[in-house]
């Protein structure tokens, strides 16, 4: 048996070929770009989905010749695609409001930074490049005063989580401000129990949380009915009064990067209550931008109905005619007019577009109220998938191919004719 290399040295050969990678995958980014410019001058949509399960179709089968499985091979080009997309979009979408571009952008969020909302707001501006200034704020309110009076470029709302639902204070909010809604994007959250170094879960006595997280982690926390609970404004405050506490006797949830911030330790992980715990946050500023017209877009509307049978229904029965897909619809109380309701409604298509127009044009007619609150590019890239066929791992038949008379036949393959000749029939009804 030959003597393996020792084990530094194969580290560092790893260590080489991980920083090649990353040189690598800028490179991929940069061309990427490179797309987007021509794309702008033929104006052709973002995504060729036909392209894409070409070149994720190839890459499988270049994979598998070297070893690779095919769904390791399609997990890691979804997520380069996914990046390229949103590069692209983001690339679009400033040339398209070129007085919107800065070298830096003031954002105010909830809470300080190592919050969800600072992760979010900082991601964004990191994937166009730009200078983020950041102002942190302990309410919803707060933010939109913020951009309201000119102290801040942005604002950055959570809206919605894919396990505790949407976040009704920020709808709320969205009724009395003259603000356009002018992105958005989405973010794992991973949540976890961060402690003071050292920290065992027996120490542990209080926890201090965001609303938000101790209702997506709330299997984890009726495991542990003795420690008590302490709501605080934003993760950030709850990171920071653990980091300030003289013993380890409390812990926050928050993200790990988050903890990194106040020299916390991750305890435990993966405390919320889906494993695909996802936060989608919207961006307001103080004037609308235009979404060129090969990005993918979202329009979001608020409408009053009259107060009479099937109001809603004849609404939404205008969007089917005009074949525009609502992606979201939310209702929240009128205040001051008890037992009626304003509605949301995220539209998954372009305002300016022939049907939106039209569409808008009928709801004016039927409704008491409506008012666009902004078109901004949808950020929600669904992966391209192969079929089945495309994914199985077909036989090695290269071996054997003339076996002698007298050596026994291999069991066949189930789906093959040598297995069952006769065509299997079924009746339905």
């Amino acid at each position: 048996m030959q003597t393996p290399q020792p084990l530094h040295i194969t580290r560092e050969q790893i260590t080489q070929l991980d920083n090649e990678l990353l040189s690598l995958l800028a490179e991929r980014r940069r061309l990427s770009l490179e797309v987007a410019r021509s794309k702008e001058v033929d104006v052709r949509p973002i995504r060729d989905t036909q392209r894409e399960k070409e070149l994720l179709a190839r890459l499988v089968k270049e994979g598998r010749e070297k070893g690779l499985d095919a769904h390791y091979v399609i997990s890691l080009y979804q997520s380069i695609i996914e990046d390229s997309v949103l590069n692209q979009q983001a690339y679009l979408h400033g040339r398209a409001n070129p007085e919107t571009q800065k070298q830096q952008y003031c954002i105010a969020y909830l809470g300080a930074r190592g919050s969800y909302s600072y992760l979010a707001a900082s991601r964004y501006c990191q994937r166009r490049q730009v200078e983020m200034l950041d102002l942190g704020c302990q309410s919803f309110d707060e933010i939109v005063q913020a951009v309201e009076s000119g102290h801040a470029d942005y604002g950055f709302l959570p809206i919605e989580n894919t396990s505790s639902g949407s976040i009704n204070e920020v709808y709320d909010v969205l009724q009395h401000t003259s603000l356009a809604i002018v992105g958005e994007t989405t973010i794992e959250v991973s949540h976890c129990l961060l402690g003071k170094a050292g920290t065992k879960v027996s120490d542990i006595k209080t926890i201090y949380a965001h609303p938000q997280p101790i209702s997506q982690c709330s299997r984890y926390l009726s495991q542990h009915k003795e420690l008590r609970l302490e709501y605080c404004s934003s993760s950030a405050e709850a990171m920071e009064k653990v980091n300030q506490l003289a013993d380890n006797s409390a812990a926050a949830i928050g993200s790990l990067e988050g903890g990194a911030l106040y020299q916390l330790e991750s305890i435990e992980t993966g405390l919320a209550n889906q494993k695909i715990n996802q936060s989608r946050f919207i961006v307001v500023a103080r004037k609308a931008v235009a979404v060129p017209e090969q990005l993918p877009a979202k329009t979001t509307l608020i409408m009053a109905t009259g107060q009479k049978a099937g109001a809603l229904v004849e609404a939404l029965l205008v969007l089917k005619a005009h074949q525009l897909n609502m992606s979201k619809l939310e209702s929240r109380p009128i205040p001051g007019t008890p037992w009626e309701e304003m509605f949301y409604l995220d539209i998954d298509a372009n305002i300016a577009s022939e049907a939106m127009q039209a569409g808008l044009k009928q709801l004016e007619r039927i409704t008491r109220f409506i008012k666009v609150l902004g078109c901004y590019p949808c950020e929600t890239v669904k992966p391209t998938q192969l079929s089945n066929s495309q994914l199985l791992i077909e036989p090695n038949t290269s071996k054997n191919q003339n076996p002698s008379p007298s050596a026994p036949q291999a069991n066949p393959y189930r789906y093959s004719k040598a297995y069952k000749s006769q065509d299997t029939e079924i009746h339905s009804g």
